[in-house]
């Protein structure tokens, strides 16, 4: 398979980016063209950011599972779309072909169908890493239903949350998930979210641990036992057949739910055909692939980086993808190494903070390896530092493969700036270039814009691509207020950048009340929220801080009752709570117990000072004088771990 909207020469990158500024539709137009429609577009672009509103291929017809399946079946039906490599590497693994995953795919959307979901229903997907965590989302799109996978870390709060947000339905869940040496009860975190919930209807549930669970009569049945059902529905004469449901250019295809700077989660939507159009064009150009490679991203697909670069995109490339069910520490630290020799793996695709993790290890754990299939290397979820960068570079592409530093985000639903492997210069600690059809620009805090090189400001784009955020689910006006308000007629992204004498870009944090973890987002009211839950919080506040292993750590500053005797154990009451509320990658890394916050006379929590003293810098706080009591300040920096 070629693609006709690859880039493979710096030349052609100049030609391409060229031609998306000066005919941005034209320029979508060639690219779409590289995908099975049922009707082409009367339109490609409608946009009006003021909105927000953005509709790409308007007018067209398609089913995106036809596209990440059925149209490869003929050539490529038994060549392997999914790799499974299980937790425990004793474990048989699993190949899926692609005429094995439309099987599969096909008797899924039957047990969906069979189950009353319809078009346009939402289907809350709470799955271990398992092959059939992919049928159940293609399964969800060929019928036109919208899923909304949460990752199996979230707590039953938070699921409830996301339930009650997008009036889910349905659910498909497992027993249970393994993930290195722990087991965990999804069956029974579903149970408790679904204490109180009067819309559920269904929920499938898949056999991986043989957890007991409670399995309740009317509401919840077996994976296994549905498809057997529908295997007879789908297979006539030796033949598989579920067609595929036709759906709009602009019909939501899936909800993801992120963190934002308020309490509440908020469901980013994206649609059917510019999702596509979008992740298909970037996994083939930023990693540069070629049919045949085995490309492996280390993501989970409860977030938008296993969406969009586990699934989607490699499949409608006709890519050979890896799914990984562990954790790269586990039985030890040389995990994703022995993976990459066992499958002979081309491009690997991973956050910085497993490559901080495994540093940590020390290379006893990467010799012994070959790593010699290796052509591409990837990070994903949050910059990386120059250390990380040359240890990747040294240790694991042995000086011989690019490294690809992507940024985007949740609601971009594909990369947007980073180098081309081999084809655009990298540079460390740099995402680079945008991609052809990807127009940002640095503006100052009032929105002016800042031109030249060497300049830092804050990054947003000035023209939508195909896989913009669509809307926050249920709350249009959300969307508008998070991403299209600050700066009128741009999309601001959150985030700060520098751009330096060439154009490279550089992101250098968020701008906003919003952590990033582990390449994970969480807003600091939503983790506020869940340590004033406690019962002897009053107050408190959460900022970020350098951290050796995740980039950002997690500083509460919590005004408590009265610590009764030992103020570690309330400590761990506190980080139990938030455990219970949100999950435990929401946990603070530290909690300093303070008599007060610096407010200002209007109450608001001056972040700033708290995120200095957090950092360790102690003297240069700046003006003070406004705070209602300035001599909260010197008690906290007395108090500081």
């Amino acid at each position: 398979m070629s693609y006709p909207y690859q880039i493979k020469s710096a030349a052609q990158y100049q030609d391409a980016y060229k031609k998306s500024k000066e005919d941005p539709e034209g320029f979508w137009s060639e690219v779409a063209e590289g995908f099975y429609w049922r009707k082409k577009w009367d339109k490609v672009l409608d946009w009006n950011f003021s909105e927000p509103k953005t509709e790409w291929f308007k007018g067209a017809k398609l089913n995106i599972t036809e596209n990440c399946i059925d149209r490869h079946l003929e050539k490529m039906g038994d060549k392997p779309a999914i790799i499974w490599e299980p937790n425990n590497p004793e474990e048989r693994t699993r190949v899926v072909t692609y005429n094995r995953l439309h099987k599969r795919v096909c008797q899924f959307a039957q047990v969906l169908k069979n189950n009353g979901v319809k078009k346009g229903d939402r289907v809350c997907i709470y799955m271990g890493m398992v092959p059939e965590l992919a049928y159940a989302v293609l399964g969800c799109a060929r019928i036109g239903a919208i899923h909304s996978v949460i990752f199996g870390g979230f707590s039953a709060q938070s699921i409830a949350d996301r339930l009650y947000d997008a009036n889910a339905e349905f659910i498909v869940t497992c027993d249970g998930a393994y993930r290195g040496n722990k087991d965990i009860p999804l069956k029974s975190v579903i149970d408790d979210a679904l204490i109180g919930n009067r819309t559920v209807k269904k929920v499938i549930v898949y056999t991986r641990t043989r957890t007991p669970v409670s399995m309740i009569k009317g509401r919840d049945v077996w994976w296994e036992d549905e498809m057997e059902h529908a295997e007879h529905q789908v297979e006539q004469e030796g033949k598989v057949t579920f067609p595929a449901e036709e759906m709009d250019a602009e019909d939501p295809l899936f909800i993801l739910y992120t963190s934002g700077s308020t309490g509440k989660p908020k469901g980013v939507v994206h649609s059917c055909a510019g999702y596509m159009v979008y992740t298909a064009y970037s996994f083939v150009n930023v990693f540069q692939y070629e049919p045949g490679d085995i490309h492996f991203c280390t993501a989970d697909i409860g977030w938008i980086t296993g969406h969009s670069y586990i699934l989607y995109g490699p499949l409608a490339a006709g890519a050979t993808t890896m799914m990984f069910e562990g954790i790269p520490t586990w039985p030890d630290a040389g995990r994703f190494w022995d993976i990459i020799d066992k499958y002979k793996v081309n491009i690997l695709y991973t956050a910085p903070t497993a490559i901080r993790s495994l540093m940590g290890f020390g290379l006893g754990h990467v010799h012994g390896h070959k790593l010699d299939s290796l052509k591409v290397l990837g990070t994903v979820g949050e910059p990386i530092n120059q250390e990380a960068w040359n240890w990747y570079d040294e240790n694991i592409g042995k000086g011989k493969c690019p490294i690809v530093d992507t940024w985007w985000q949740t609601e971009t639903g594909g990369i947007l700036i980073s180098n081309m492997a081999g084809i655009t210069p990298a540079k460390a600690t740099y995402a680079t270039l945008p991609l052809p059809g990807v127009d940002p620009m640095l503006v100052d805090e009032n929105g002016k814009e800042i031109e030249g090189n060497n300049v830092s400001g804050n990054l947003c784009i000035r023209h939508p691509w195909p896989s913009i955020i669509r809307t926050t689910y249920g709350d249009h006006e959300r969307c508008r207020l998070n991403y299209f308000s600050a700066y009128p007629e741009l999309y601001f992204t959150g985030d700060g950048a520098y751009r330096d004498e060439e154009g490279n870009y550089r992101i250098t944090g968020r701008v906003d009340d919003v952590l990033n973890v582990s390449g994970h987002r969480l807003g600091t009211a939503e983790v506020e929220n869940a340590i004033n839950m406690h019962a002897g919080v009053v107050e408190s506040a959460v900022v970020g801080y350098p951290h050796d292993i995740k980039g950002q750590g997690v500083y509460a500053y919590v005004i408590f009752e009265h610590v009764h005797g030992d103020e570690n154990l309330t400590r761990q009451d506190i980080l139990q709570t938030v455990t219970r509320v949100i999950g435990p990658i929401a946990k603070p890394d530290k909690i300093q117990f303070v008599p007060g916050l610096p407010k200002t006379r209007s109450g608001k929590i001056m972040r700033r000072i708290l995120r200095k003293i957090a950092e360790g810098e102690m003297e240069n706080l700046g003006d003070t004088s406004t705070l209602l009591d300035p001599g909260v300040v010197d008690e906290i920096k007395k108090g500081k771990l």
